[in-house]
C-alpha cells in the first residue's frame, strides 16, 4: 500500500466515523409515494456515446487483432466486460462533430485497403479508418448494446446515408449493398435502432438555421430505409429517427422541428429530438477535473441543477404540437466538460474523472427520472477517455471512474416504473450559491422492489434521512453509497478503489426508514 493509498484510507474512516454527528441535527424527511406509480424510466436513457475523439475509440476500444492487449477481433476484452457489467443499453457513434466528417465507406473493406485520413475535428490526430462499421456493430454485440448511427448530413448527402443504412439492413440475398456487407464478413443484417440525422446542426454540423436544417431533415427522415425485417416502418421495433435540437434555452430549433412534425404527412416522420447540455462552468471551458475546491464543486453542482428546467423549457414546446408525448426528447450529449488534463492534446478532450463527477452524474439521472415522460433516450459523452467517461485507459491499464460506479448503482432504475418523493430538503449554501441539500428519487424495478435514490450534494455536512413510504410497510432496506475523502478524490492506476461503492447502513422502525448519508455522496437503498 502506497501512503497516498493509506491516506485516502484514514480520511475516509475519520468521514465515516463523523457520520454519527448528524443525528444531532434534525433529520431530512423523505415521503415516498408508492402507491402513485408514475412513467417507465426507459432502460435507453443509460446510453454511452463513443466519438472519434482523442484515445475514445483508438486505445480505448479498439486496439487491433494484432495486439497484445487481450481482444475479441481487435475490440478490448477488459472494457467490453466492464461495459457488460452496467448493462450498457445503446451505444451513439460515430459522433458528435465527427459524424458530419464522416463517410462510412472510408471504414468498410480490408483494412489495408481502408481510407487513412486526419480527424480534422479532434485534433488533427491520424484516423485510419480501422474502426468502421462492421468493427462498431461487432462492439455493440459483444456487449450487448442497440446501435444508435448519426448519419452525416453535414458533409455528406442523402444518397450517401440512404446506402448506408441499406448497407447495414439490407437483405444479402435480395439487394446490392446486402451482398457487399456479406462480401465483407457479415451476412445476416444489424438492427439500426436509433439514428441520428445530423449532429449539432446549429453549429459544428453546419451552423445551419433553423428552418433550412429541417428542410434538410425531411429529405432524410424521408428517403432512409430501415430493411431489417424485424424494424419496417410501423413496426414496434422499428428504427427510431432522432431529429438535431437544441444546444441551449434557445427553443428556435425545438419550435422548427415539432411544427414540421405536426404537419407531416405519411411520406416522413421522426420519433425523437436531440437535446444537447454540458456542465462546464462556462465558455471556454477552465474548470480542472482535479485540482478544484469547494467553491468550484458547487458552481458546477448547481448549473447541474438547470437540467430540470431546460428539459422542462423544450418540453413545454413539444407539448404546443405533441400532448401525447409521441416524439421522445433525446438527450444524447450530457456530463461534466472540463479543461483537458496537462500534457495532452487539448484537441482530445481527455479529463480526470471525481466525486463531483459522480453527484453530478446522478442529479442528472434523477432529472431525467423526473421526466420519464418525455426523455427517453440520453448518452453521456463519453464512454472511454473523453470527457466524462466511464473507463479510462493507459496502454493495458485500465481504471474504472466514479461515474462507472453510479451506472452501476443506478441499474434498478432501467425500465422501472418512477414512484414520486417528496423531500424537505434543506438548503446546502456556498457563498451567494444555494441548492438544496438532498436529492431523491424513487422507482418500482423489474423486479418488484422499491429503490431509493439518495444524493447528499453539501461537501462538509452528513444528512440523516428519515424516509416513509406511502402504500408499504416496509420491514428492510439495505443498499450502497460512493463517496470518497474528498470532493476531488479520484481512481487512478496507481490506486483504482478509492472511490467504488461500499455497504450503507439503514433501519426500518416504525414504517420509517433512517439512513445517514456521508457529504457529497450517493446512495442506493433497496427497499423491501
Amino acid at each position: 500500500m502506497t501512503k497516498a493509498m493509506l491516506r485516502a484510507g484514514l480520511a475516509a474512516c475519520a468521514m465515516v466515523c463523523a457520520w454519527p454527528l448528524a443525528a444531532q441535527e434534525a433529520a431530512v424527511p423523505v415521503t415516498v409515494q408508492a402507491d402513485r406509480p408514475g412513467a417507465k424510466i426507459e432502460r435507453d436513457v443509460f446510453g454511452q456515446f463513443a466519438e472519434h475523439l482523442g484515445t475514445g475509440i483508438y486505445g480505448g476500444i479498439w486496439v487491433g487483432g494484432n495486439s497484445k492487449i487481450p481482444n475479441v477481433r481487435g475490440i478490448r476484452s477488459d472494457v467490453v466486460a466492464a461495459l457488460k457489467a452496467i448493462r450498457v443499453p445503446n451505444v451513439r457513434w460515430p459522433g458528435g462533430c465527427y459524424a458530419d466528417e464522416y463517410h462510412w465507406r472510408d471504414g468498410i473493406g480490408p483494412q489495408a485497403k481502408r481510407t487513412r485520413k486526419v480527424n480534422a475535428a479532434w485534433g488533427n490526430a491520424p484516423e485510419p479508418n480501422a474502426f468502421g462499421t462492421h468493427e462498431f456493430m461487432d462492439f455493440a454485440q459483444q456487449v450487448g448494446a442497440e446501435a444508435y448511427v448519426s448519419v452525416n448530413i453535414g458533409s455528406g448527402t442523402v444518397k450517401e446515408a440512404v446506402d448506408w443504412v441499406e448497407y447495414m439492413t439490407g437483405d444479402a440475398a435480395t439487394t446490392s449493398a446486402g451482398a457487399e456487407r456479406a462480401a465483407n464478413g457479415r451476412k445476416a443484417p444489424w438492427k439500426v435502432k436509433f439514428l441520428g440525422i445530423g449532429n449539432e446542426s446549429w453549429s459544428c454540423g453546419g451552423a445551419m438555421t433553423p428552418d433550412f436544417y429541417t428542410d434538410q431533415m425531411k429529405l432524410y427522415a424521408r428517403f432512409i430505409r430501415n430493411y431489417h425485417p424485424d424494424q419496417r416502418e410501423k413496426m414496434p421495433g422499428a428504427m427510431r429517427r432522432i431529429a438535431v435540437g437544441p444546444g441551449t434555452g434557445d427553443t428556435a430549433y425545438t419550435e422548427a422541428v415539432m411544427k414540421a412534425w405536426k404537419t407531416h404527412d405519411w411520406a416522413w416522420n421522426i420519433e425523437g429530438l436531440s437535446l444537447h447540455n454540458y456542465t462546464t462552468g462556462g465558455w471556454p471551458v477552465s474548470y480542472s477535473s482535479t485540482d478544484f475546491g469547494e467553491k468550484e464543486y458547487a458552481t458546477l453542482v448547481k448549473e447541474t441543477l438547470g437540467m430540470d428546467g431546460l428539459i422542462a423549457k423544450h418540453s413545454e414546446v413539444m407539448d404546443r404540437y405533441d400532448p401525447k408525448k409521441e416524439v421522445a426528447l433525446v438527450v444524447d450529449e450530457w456530463g461534466v466538460w472540463a479543461a483537458p488534463m496537462p500534457g495532452t492534446n487539448p484537441g482530445f478532450l481527455q479529463q480526470q474523472n471525481t466525486v463531483r463527477d459522480a453527484v453530478i452524474a446522478a442529479l442528472n439521472f434523477n432529472i431525467f427520472a423526473r421526466h420519464a415522460d418525455r426523455v427517453r433516450v440520453a448518452n453521456i459523452a463519453q464512454m472511454v477517455n473523453v470527457l466524462q467517461s466511464m473507463i479510462l485507459t493507459d496502454g493495458a491499464k485500465m481504471v474504472l471512474t466514479p461515474t462507472y460506479w453510479v451506472h452501476k448503482l443506478y441499474l434498478p432504475f432501467q425500465d422501472a416504473t418512477v414512484v414520486p418523493v417528496d423531500v424537505g430538503a434543506g438548503v446546502y449554501r456556498y457563498g451567494d450559491l444555494a441548492m438544496p441539500r438532498v436529492d431523491a428519487v424513487a422507482a418500482r424495478a423489474t423486479d418488484g422492489k422499491l429503490y431509493l435514490s439518495l444524493v447528499n450534494l453539501d461537501p462538509t455536512r452528513p444528512a440523516t434521512i428519515e424516509a416513509k413510504v406511502a402504500g408499504v410497510s416496509p420491514t428492510r432496506a439495505a443498499g450502497e453509497v460512493l463517496t470518497g475523502p474528498a470532493v476531488n478524490s479520484l481512481n487512478s492506476f496507481a490506486a483504482p478503489d478509492v472511490v467504488k461503492p461500499r455497504a450503507i447502513a439503514a433501519t426500518v422502525a416504525n414504517g420509517a426508514i433512517t439512513v445517514t448519508l456521508p457529504p457529497a455522496s450517493v446512495t442506493m437503498l433497496a427497499v423491501e
